[in-house]
């Protein structure tokens, strides 16, 4: 019996010894090539937000899209002292929420499109009375847990950073510009 013939066998030898070159130019080490930066991953409804609401820090999570903005914080049984939820809405208009299968108890507060609050209610577990808004002008609601305003003083004419609101919006990929806010804030 012969061995394979010698054309097969120098093309044999040809393969392994290119695949040997290729594995000693790949040796992991770092060449002079400009490294590529990875995109920042967008952050999602799920994420927070430091924003700054009438002089306290509030992480807040950006609900944006409808369905975001349906869900809310249905079936959270509780949130830290210092989350809420805000609802951002692409232009002026009145509002109305209610807890259907929301387990903890909450105020909202009214926010107008320069930032500024207008209207705080409580809210309570699992009722489906609506609240409606006496304004017709607000763009953002903020959800936080029952007595949070009272306990820190918040009112009626605080203001809502709108600059620090707008980079939240920009990290969750949307435009500020969409909802009445430039790059900086209103």
């Amino acid at each position: 019996m012969k061995n394979a013939n010698p054309v097969s066998s120098l093309r044999l030898w040809i393969s392994l010894l290119g695949a040997a070159l290729l594995l000693a130019a790949c040796d992991g080490t770092k060449h002079a090539e400009p490294a590529a930066t990875a995109p920042a991953a967008v952050k999602t409804v799920e994420d927070h937000f430091p924003i700054t609401f009438g002089g306290q820090t509030v992480r807040m999570q950006l609900a944006v899209t409808p369905s975001e903005m349906e869900h809310g914080l249905m079936g959270r049984p509780k949130l830290a002292d210092d989350e809420g939820m805000l609802f951002v809405y692409r232009r002026p208009q009145p509002v109305s929420f209610w807890m259907r299968n929301t387990p903890n108890p909450l105020d909202i507060g009214y926010i107008n499109p320069e930032g500024v609050l207008e209207e705080i209610y409580p809210m309570f577990p699992f009722d489906e009375t609506p609240i409606r808004s006496a304004s017709q002008r607000l763009q953002f609601t903020l959800e936080t847990n029952q007595d949070w305003y009272s306990n820190h003083g918040i009112r009626p004419g605080a203001q809502l950073d709108l600059k620090a609101l707008a980079e939240a919006l920009k990290a969750r990929g949307f435009e500020p510009k969409d909802f009445g806010l430039g790059a900086a804030g209103k």
